[in-house]
């Protein structure tokens, strides 16, 4: 199959959230699986730190009155071709902001479609949030190409349709207050990142205002679980964290511990309980239930915390504050840094993500897969990835709460704490996090499975194809 994956993002030269996840790995596996897979995002002014990037263009185009470029390269450890969208519009260092956000991403959105339809024509266009939302209603009139929409961010919806009929073209047929609820309406197919997620959003408290239409186009909405990069993220030959280990060796995974106390400022005590967070610091994510939280919980425990991130500066202050009242039990890096996160993960006991609602979440995964156990709210891909831990069956991953309350939290933070003292059956926990299978092979079953549904074959796996995946995810 030949699929253009159209976003924002992509890992690891893009990187905001989980859709750079998604489109950075998951076109890597299917072709590996023999598909014909390419992405195309905006060319931003940091990528040629990152990236090597011909001078000279392949393609010129025409979009909403702007001229444009399109040149070639491949994602950066990959031979996945990715070709990047090159106006002045996107030649700052951030991916999102500022005043014109609405009109740039428009813009690419355009100029994708006016790419498929002249330089490289793919059977499936595979759309990534608002970003890409009119590029299903245009291809609507064209038969011979496929869409596929991914919801990651149900929160953030684009340009309303007013503004949409002012600065691009609007079909007569078009529906849909924004660009967000457009795609969904006009895509062949649509799928969210996680299976609870996918029916969280058709009730009014996870649905955005959009429940109604995701309710009515239920029939053609799948979900599809994120995975992770297992050979990226092993810490059976990571080169970044201080000690490798794997679920055999768990006990080497102490010094791991150790070192991430030196390195960021906590008291040195691999008895402590040390619990982590790596996170965008906003209101989604659960912080302020971990501000209403976290002084109590330190009251009653000698557990110390390290968060990693960066976010609302009213968040931001509150934890810097609340660090400087506990050196040496509290350390906050308001940073984004892929190494320090690697040691996070290597090093905490817990991995703490309390958030108010999570489409899938990958930090969860690479928590377990680096044996830091999961303290989560049970909520869309959490409730997924996270099994409720029941310690009297040895069964279950991580500990869970349901309501989005500080006492649960609360509750929930302590029953882990009390669990930890069990260092026998802690380690048992730990090592069946690590084996847990969170491959992206796994998942390109059910996107390949969409795929050919979506340009009406056959779903089953080729015999090629099903030996490939068998050997990924023995």
């Amino acid at each position: 199959m030949r699929i253009l994956f159209v976003a924002a993002e992509a890992s690891p030269i893009a990187k905001v959230g989980g859709m750079g996840d998604v489109v950075g790995a998951l076109p890597k596996v299917l072709r590996k699986l023999g598909h014909d897979v390419r992405i195309i995002m905006p060319y931003y002014g940091f990528l040629p730190d990152k990236v090597d990037i011909p001078t000279e263009p392949v393609w010129w185009g025409d979009a909403m009155f702007q001229k444009f470029a399109v040149y070639e390269t491949v994602l950066p450890e990959t031979d996945v071709p990715l070709y990047l969208f090159g106006h002045p519009c996107f030649s700052g260092r951030s991916v999102y902001g500022g005043d014109d956000e609405y009109w740039r991403f428009t813009f690419f959105a355009n100029g994708a479609a006016e790419f498929a339809w002249n330089y490289w024509k793919p059977q499936i266009i595979h759309c990534h949030d608002w970003h890409t939302g009119m590029i299903p209603v245009w291809m609507s009139d064209s038969p011979d190409v496929s869409t596929v929409f991914t919801i990651h961010n149900l929160a953030y919806q684009g340009p309303g349709r007013e503004m949409l009929e002012q600065i691009t073209w609007c079909p007569w047929h078009m529906q849909g207050d924004n660009a967000m609820a457009a795609g969904l309406q006009f895509a062949n197919l649509v799928n969210t990142v996680s299976p609870t997620y996918a029916e969280q959003i058709k009730t009014p408290e996870y649905g955005e205002n959009l429940h109604g239409l995701l309710s009515w186009i239920s029939g053609k909405t799948r979900g599809i679980i994120n995975g992770i990069d297992t050979e990226k993220y092993n810490p059976a030959t990571d080169r970044l964290i201080a000690q490798n280990f794997t679920p055999k060796t768990i006990e080497k995974r102490r010094l791991n511990k150790v070192r991430l106390q030196e390195e960021s400022g906590l008291e040195i005590n691999r008895n402590a309980f040390l619990i982590g967070m790596v996170t965008r610091l906003v209101e989604q994510k659960g912080i302020d239930l971990v501000l209403q939280t976290l002084e109590r919980f330190l009251a009653y425990t000698d557990a110390q915390l390290i968060i990693l991130g960066t976010g609302d500066r009213f968040y931001e202050t509150q934890l810097w504050e609340i660090s400087a009242r506990y050196r040496g039990r509290i350390s906050v890096q308001l940073l984004h840094n892929e190494t320090i996160s690697r040691r996070v993960y290597s090093g905490i006991d817990a991995f703490l993500m309390p958030s108010r609602f999570e489409p899938c979440g990958i930090s969860q995964m690479l928590a377990m897969r680096y044996g830091a156990i999961p303290i989560v709210r049970k909520t869309g891909g959490l409730v997924d990835t996270v099994p409720f831990f029941d310690p009297a069956n040895e069964q279950g991953l991580g500990y869970c709460f349901d309501r989005y309350e500080p006492l649960d939290l609360y509750t929930c933070m302590i029953r882990a704490y009390e669990g930890f003292r069990f260092k026998g059956a802690w380690e048992k926990l730990q090592v069946r996090a690590m084996s847990q299978n969170f491959s992206w092979y796994r998942s390109s079953v059910e996107y390949i499975k969409m795929y050919r549904e979506v340009i009406g074959e056959a779903p089953e796996l080729t015999d090629k194809e099903q030996k490939i995946i068998d050997q990924k995810v023995k």
